[in-house]
């Protein structure tokens, strides 16, 4: 078996995401035959000993497992939380090295992947590979033709926060509810994922966001698996990609 680059090592394994692997590297918590592991170093699956956390790892995972979960707001999306607080794993019952794909925040809601397939999760958060995520958000909104259009374009065209340019696929005005509430719901796609991207451009153009919700990832929607918050079902990698 050709030598492979460590994160990918972990990642096919089932431990972690590539992203998430390069953090436990940096932390300490991966070694190689009894090293330190660096970034980017490369290994033999056949011949290294790798280990997370004291533990070796298996080149390869007991069987890959894909999950479309509803996550509900208040519980966050990561394997573990320090404050006790419920997380995204709580809701299967299959918990063994599964990990959610990407990033959904505790006050939103909506479609999350856990699985231990580390390549698909790679393709599916990383920009190259193109894949699109779809969110319902709800904002306060001031009505007007020009303000309506001029937001969608800056959307579209981007806004720089933080040194990044960070710009949605598509935006659309699904539905205005009229000039009392001053509320609009916006169908907004992306294939990047920086943390609370959404959020951030909305407070950047003066948006305040109600609700926001994920109802697309890839080929998988939300509408067509009929759950409802905290449910999940049990899928193919067909079923994504």
């Amino acid at each position: 078996m050709p030598k492979v680059r460590i994160n990918k090592f972990m990642a096919d394994a089932g431990i972690c995401s590539r992203r998430k692997a390069d953090q436990h590297i940096s932390s300490g918590d991966v070694y190689v035959n009894d090293k330190p592991a660096q970034l980017g170093m490369e290994v033999d699956p056949d011949t290294d000993r790798v280990t997370f956390c004291g533990k070796p790892v298996s080149p390869q995972p007991e069987k890959l497992v894909y999950y479309a979960v509803y996550k509900p707001l208040g519980v966050v999306a990561t394997v573990s939380d320090p404050q006790g607080r419920p997380t995204v794993t709580d809701l299967v019952p299959d918990r063994s090295r599964l990990y959610p794909v990407g990033r959904l925040d505790i006050d939103s809601e909506g479609l999350l992947l856990l699985t231990n397939d580390g390549e698909l999760a790679h393709q599916l958060m990383h920009p190259r590979f193109q894949h699109k995520k779809e969110y319902e958000v709800v904002v306060h909104w001031r009505p007007g033709g020009s303000r309506e259009q001029q937001v969608i374009r800056q959307f579209t065209e981007g806004v720089e926060i933080d040194g990044k340019l960070m710009k949605a696929d598509r935006v659309s005005l699904a539905h205005n509810t009229g000039q009392v509430e001053n509320i609009a719901t916006l169908r907004i796609v992306l294939h990047t994922g920086y943390n609370r991207q959404i959020r951030r451009m909305c407070a950047a153009l003066d948006l305040s966001v109600i609700a926001l919700r994920r109802i697309r990832i890839s080929n998988l929607r939300l509408e067509e698996l009929d759950l409802k918050p905290g449910e999940y079902r049990q899928i193919t990698k067909g079923d994504i990609v």
